[in-house]
């Protein structure tokens, strides 16, 4: 008995720990989802490639932050979006199946 309540207790920590940890990250991907659209607008645009050619010309500050001008940053952050998304609604399936 003792060590049932012992388990179930671990249990609940480990629940509880894992939802609040998931509600916050899931209150942070919802609130930057128009900065995903707007990046994704924006990447691949001619806006972006003018930018892109400034940087390579050197005409930009040289201590600027231009990991958005890099191919990989950006298209790597959207891809790690698309999969994200993909497993939101896996998840979505599984609860919706219970």
């Amino acid at each position: 008995q003792l060590e049932r309540i012992r388990t179930m207790e671990q249990r609940l920590d480990a629940i509880t720990e894992a939802t609040t940890s998931l509600s916050k990250a899931l209150d942070q991907y919802i609130a930057i989802q128009s900065d995903i659209e707007a990046l994704d607008r924006y990447y691949g645009s001619d806006e972006w490639r003018g930018d892109y050619d400034d940087d390579s010309a050197g005409r930009l500050p040289h201590d600027l932050k231009r990991g958005v001008l890099s191919e990989d940053g950006a298209w790597n952050a959207l891809a790690d979006v698309r999969k994200l998304d993909k497993r939101l609604a896996e998840v979505a399936k599984i609860i919706n199946q219970k």
